[in-house]
């Protein structure tokens, strides 16, 4: 998210919960397949009385049964029912990033640096694991640890709310722990779930089954209706929470621009972020007219989503001035390297929303689109090594495009010169560092990132990123450096082949990385490719699409189009995104009758450049097919 302190806090216990698991019973994500999970939920269920489909249905929606290594998700909930422990959560820790990023990436400012407040935990909702406990007559650790006995927890909560009651749809909704709004969207979507069905091989190796049920029927109940000033699909709980646009001292005002966007500017770009804090602390700061902003957040623990900013104006989130100037900014309360995970209600209600706003504003459903806050570029050298990084490595992307109806890949044929990342989330485990302090490993979780060698070998360097070290060295496996990782989702061009290994090209090098035939972690992809025109022996990179100085009114002081730091060389190929206008919004005044947006002649091509996307000149390059 656009917060460039390392102030906001959180959970007190993380650090602890980590460090506890190598004593945690869990299995590692590679282990042979086994259904004792199914059976424990079956058992559990006919323990207390619940239906089994039900109580399948509300693990999933909380974690998609899996154990998650035993670490709280972002709403302070543990195992496969989710149930929730604040005290050992706790709050302590630090921002995600220790980065300098401006969050409006607008060079005719000054650059924008506001201190969050102290975090504020969730409130209220979030002991049911002693609710458990004293039904169970067992300790709160047990049912954080123990996946058998977190499953019975659960199911004696479920079978507690529904007694007195002749279905078990409110049972449910209370499960949730949301009110009564965002309660019945959760509860609308367990049932969903169980008319479909789903079946999946957990993070911890259990082969899960929720047989589909056609003829299940939804109690009726009120409609809740959303507010009738935010934009949201009429499938999720929405309620507003308005950022101000409100003048300060000193010619200053806060805390985005208004605009009349698509009329004004076409909006090409979704912005996945998420909090590094909890929602009532990132509420309180969409509020604050001397911080940034965004468009939307989604809480974590029932999908509920406040609208901040209209979609028609321009909020300050991304780092990069053209891209908030064409983006929608969505944040997820959560944490992008700590040891919590996003919930099922959350991604679920994301996507209904950032499909609604791709079919609403045609933003093509695809990584070049919806993108990361990690995906935005920096906007000249010096802004490289600040830009924020989140949602991190551990946001599934593949499942969320699964969620928006668009699944990634596997659309080209093979051998393809043009690949789509797609590792397997669960078993792809990079040995990531840095998730509590500098040089610590990672817990070893499902990723979506795919580290990159500078050599078909794991034992050679990793890619040099020279905006992100200067000096020349090789990127890291610091959880923050995105210097050498593709992302799932993300096409490359192809720059090689050897034995198991496949090279795309990155930054200017060819990057390798394990790709075994039976078990890949890319498919072959159809699109087009870029490439330096016949005569030119490097072209360059920018960060933004910025017009020409001549498109600029005699008022205002043409922006820089400064290259970045990287070399584009001739025989080098990156995927294209297609071509974009060049487009600059001037905002420097709290008076609207001020603002400009200046649109060139000069065209620009989006490319998967490297983690980031990027920008050439449309005049510097040709299209390739690739199939």
């Amino acid at each position: 998210m656009p917060m460039s302190s390392r102030s906001l806090s959180r959970t007190a216990a993380l650090a602890a919960a980590v460090a506890l698991l190598g004593g945690l019973a869990t299995a590692p994500a590679h282990a042979a397949t086994t259904d004792q999970r199914q059976r424990d939920f079956a058992a559990a269920a006919a323990e207390f009385g619940v239906p089994l489909d039900v109580l399948l249905g509300v693990s999933y929606l909380e974690s998609r049964w899996d154990f998650n290594g035993g670490t709280p998700s972002t709403a302070a909930g543990y195992g496969p029912m989710h149930l929730t422990d604040l005290r050992e959560a706790g709050v302590a820790g630090t921002h995600h990033d220790v980065g300098s990023e401006d969050p409006r990436g607008d060079d005719a400012r000054p650059a924008l640096h506001p201190q969050a407040g102290p975090d504020v935990p969730p409130q209220g909702g979030l002991q049911t694991v002693d609710e458990a406990a004293q039904l169970l007559k067992t300790d709160a650790k047990t049912l954080r640890t123990d996946t058998t006995q977190n499953i019975r927890g659960g199911a004696a909560l479920l079978a507690k709310y529904h007694l007195g009651q002749t279905g078990w749809y409110d049972a449910v909704a209370r499960y949730s722990g949301a009110d009564q709004a965002a309660g019945q969207t959760f509860a609308d979507e367990v049932f969903a779930t169980i008319k479909s069905g789903v079946s999946r091989t957990t993070d911890d190796g259990q082969l899960v089954t929720l047989a589909a049920t056609p003829g299940v029927t939804v109690p009726q109940h009120a409609e809740v209706a959303n507010p009738a000033n935010v934009e949201c699909p009429r499938t999720v709980t929405c309620e507003s929470v308005p950022a101000p646009y409100q003048e300060l001292p000193g010619n200053d005002y806060g805390n985005h621009d208004l605009a009349n966007r698509p009329v004004s500017q076409k909006i090409d770009h979704i912005v996945i972020h998420d909090t590094e804090g909890y929602w009532d602390s990132v509420l309180k700061l969409a509020q604050d007219p001397t911080y940034v902003s965004w468009n939307y957040t989604v809480r974590s623990a029932d999908g509920l989503i406040a609208q901040h900013v209209p979609t028609k104006d321009v909020a300050w989130h991304a780092g990069n001035w053209y891209i908030n100037a064409k983006s929608i900014g969505v944040e997820h309360e959560g944490f992008a390297a700590k040891g919590t995970w996003y919930t099922e209600a959350m991604y679920r209600s994301s996507a209904k929303l950032v499909g609604y706003l791709a079919r609403k504003y045609g933003i093509p459903l695809d990584r070049a689109h919806i993108i990361g806050h990690d995906n935005v570029p920096g906007t000249i050298p010096s802004t490289i090594a600040g830009m924020h990084w989140d949602p991190g490595p551990f946001w599934d992307w593949s499942h969320y495009f699964d969620l928006l109806g668009a699944p990634l890949g596997g659309f080209g044929l093979p051998g393809s010169s043009l690949v789509t990342i797609d590792p397997d989330f669960a078993k792809n485990q990079p040995a990531f560092t840095g998730c509590d302090s500098a040089g610590t490993p990672c817990a070893p979780r499902g990723s979506e990132a795919v580290v990159l060698h500078s050599q078909p070998s794991e034992s050679s360097p990793l890619l040099v990123d020279v905006g992100l070290h200067p000096q020349g060295t090789p990127s890291t496996m610091d959880v923050a450096d995105v210097g050498s990782r593709a992302a799932t989702g993300q096409q490359y061009a192809v720059a090689g082949t050897s034995g198991d290994w496949t090279a795309i090209w990155f930054l200017g090098q060819k990057g390798w990385f394990h790709n075994p035939r039976k078990a890949s972690v890319a498919k072959p992809a159809i699109g087009l490719v870029v490439t330096p025109k016949p005569g030119l022996a490097t072209i360059p990179v920018y960060g933004r699409a910025y017009p020409e100085p001549e498109a600029y009114p005699a008022n205002l002081t043409p922006q820089a189009i400064t290259p970045l730091p990287y070399t584009l060389a001739a025989g080098q190929r990156y995927s294209s995104a297609g071509v974009v206008g060049s487009e600059y919004y001037s905002a420097t005044t709290f008076d609207v009758a001020d603002h400009v947006v200046v649109k060139g002649k000069l065209k620009y091509v989006q490319i998967q450049f490297g983690h980031r996307i990027a920008f050439v000149k449309a005049d510097d390059v040709r299209f390739l097919p690739a199939f």
